[in-house]
């Protein structure tokens, strides 16, 4: 083990959900919970402010929901994500050509072979500056450890967390992981842990005293002498900058579990489809063929078969998929279902041994394009629907013809609700529209950092895009509150709008100031309801608070959103007309 802290982990503050609330300045400061939307979703990423409520990931979102009811829950966008990533590796390859990628925010570097670094201070000063860097490119934050090994690395970089940096001196490892859990240590998970604590070692000093013999007794031999050499400190596994991929695979989980074997058969001749896809997208092939399956009562069976030489026919992978999961019962129902090829080589080996006898080759079937806020309904088999129905998922990036860009707030009952605002507008307005309007699209999303400079009176792009109406919904508040603001201030019992200059003012944002308009449609930023053509319009939520639920059309069609009077409500507003002005809001008696 090196004698100075020159290894150093990166790990994105909850990303996934801080991407988001970069991209919807209505969430900024907002519990947002990122993952699958489904009965049997789970929680990929929650902001901080939904953890307050205990929610974490890989919680089932059913859990999360209960837990957090009001949070803004959203399907991932990995297009997003993937780019922000790519924002962020580069500027670690800029620091060494060693950089190793866990996933597409954590990743270990070695500062020393890029030459940046060679002690503690020097490592410091990388770490300061590599976290600047990330907030100006990407106008997220991420947490830096620093340490001698990778081990220690990345556990300074969870001491950090959030948006911090730890550095560890060499010589001072032990006593820093001593007291600690022994869950902290990489491989101890909650049935080795629940082993340990059975045991009477629960810290990692009490691991380091127990002895390796007896480690080794309790664990085994492998995991025993790793886990003895971990709690002294211990790693000598160097940064490895390219990993190559071990195996390519795909799974589903279904809404309701599966009875029927004939479609059984069909999905996983589908997943079988679209894992030959990825392999050809990787220029891959493999020998090993993988079908998982997890029952009803969550018990996961894996069966596997090796052929003579690596494929990437998809009739072969679709053959040998069929053959496994003859040997599998499904009786009870089915739940998940993956299929996936192991052994991966690059390049095909024409052996007719290991290809299926097809009497015609089978291509595989061209996959979908990837869209960002729509989806088409999957068809039975056979029939041609007449009009595909499109369905908007929640927190994707769409536009509109005459308001311009948006995200899915929320979508159902033939209806798709909608609040326009871009990375560098105010919280903007919702509307909701018929899921089959003409006007609306789904577009990829926008950069969450301008990629120049822009000119005086930028502000105004929402309103260019949105209309004169974007960041004036729920501009309430004293001047010097913000929000949305990435310091997260609320200040007051009201708050205001994102203004980023740090002033509000009741008649609208930047944005709408720069459009040189100052109107404002009757219940906008009150919760009100409207109409926009013929369409139903909806407010953002009492007193202009981005909601975190998706809209729901509401009781009555007054100017209260069909929520009553809102009695002695602090920044409470009415809409009155202003001659030439159209209407404008007016401040409650309460407030000054």
């Amino acid at each position: 083990m090196r004698n100075a802290p020159t290894i150093l982990h990166l790990d994105m503050d909850a990303f996934y959900a801080s991407a988001e609330q970069a991209a919807k300045p209505s969430l900024r400061g907002k519990a947002v919970v990122v993952g699958g939307l489904g009965p049997r979703g789970v929680v990929a990423t929650a902001s901080y402010e939904a953890r307050v409520f205990g929610v974490h990931s890989a919680m089932p979102m059913a859990q999360a929901r209960r837990l957090a009811p009001n949070a803004a829950y959203l399907v991932p966008r990995f297009g997003l994500y993937r780019e922000v990533s790519e924002q962020v590796m580069g500027l670690l390859r800029g620091l060494s050509p060693l950089v190793e990628p866990l996933s597409l925010d954590e990743a270990f570097v070695d500062l020393e072979a890029g030459g940046v670094a060679w002690d503690a201070e020097s490592a410091r000063l990388v770490g300061v500056k590599l976290r600047a860097d990330i907030r100006t490119v990407t106008g997220l934050t991420g947490s830096v450890g620093l340490a001698a090994s990778k081990m220690l690395a990345k556990i300074a970089s969870e001491e950090a967390k959030p948006d911090g940096l730890v550095l560890i001196e060499p010589g001072t490892e032990r006593a820093m992981l001593g007291p600690m859990s022994v869950r902290t240590l990489p491989g101890v998970g909650p049935a080795t842990g629940d082993h340990l604590r059975r045991a009477g070692i629960t810290t990692v000093e009490e691991l380091a005293e127990a002895g390796e013999d007896e480690l080794v007794r309790l664990l085994g031999k492998a995991h025993g002498h790793a886990l003895y050499a971990m709690a002294l400190a211990r790693d000598e596994r160097p940064v490895v900058a390219e990993r190559e991929a071990k195996s390519v695979s795909v799974e589903d989980t279904y809404d309701v579990d599966i009875h029927d074997r004939t479609r059984v058969g069909m999905e996983v001749q589908r997943l079988a489809d679209r894992c030959v896809q990825r392999l050809r997208g990787a220029g891959l092939s493999g020998r090993t063929i993988v079908l998982k399956v997890r029952r009803y009562d969550f018990s996961t069976l894996t069966r596997s078969e090796t052929l003579r030489g690596p494929t990437d026919d998809p009739a072969v992978v679709r053959e040998a998929a069929a053959r496994l999961l003859d040997s599998v019962d499904t009786t009870g129902g089915v739940r998940l279902l993956g299929v996936g090829v192991s052994g991966l080589a690059d390049y095909t080996q024409e052996d007719l041994f290991a290809q299926a006898h097809v009497g015609a080759a089978e291509s595989v079937a061209q996959e979908q394009p990837e869209t960002v806020g729509a989806v088409v309904s999957d068809e039975p088999a056979g029939e041609e629907p007449a009009v595909a129905e499109r369905h908007w998922r929640a927190g994707h990036d769409v536009r509109h013809a005459e308001y311009g860009h948006g995200w899915v707030q929320g979508s159902g009952l033939g209806r798709v609700t909608v609040r326009f605002e871009t990375p560098d507008s105010e919280p903007g307005r919702v509307r909701t529209f018929r899921t089959d309007d003409p006007n609306l699209e789904p577009v990829d999303p926008l950069p969450l950092v301008a990629r120049r400079p822009e000119a005086a009176g930028a502000g105004a792009s929402g309103a260019e895009e949105t209309g004169p109406e974007v960041g004036v919904a729920g501009s309430s508040g004293g001047a010097g509150e913000c929000s949305a603001g990435r310091e997260g201030s609320e200040g007051g019992t009201e708050e205001s709008s994102a203004v980023r200059d740090g002033a509000s003012s009741g008649t609208g944002g930047p944005a709408a100031r720069a459009a040189g308009s100052v109107a404002v449609p009757a219940g906008s930023g009150v919760g009100g309801a409207g109409v926009a053509d013929g369409v139903d319009s909806e407010g953002a939520g009492p007193g202009g608070q981005a909601s975190s639920v998706p809209a729901r059309r509401p009781k009555s069609w007054s100017g209260s959103g069909g929520r009553g009077p809102r009695r002695g409500r602090s920044g409470g507003r009415a809409a009155i007309p202003v001659p030439g002005k159209g209407v404008a809001p007016r401040r409650s008696r309460g407030r000054p």
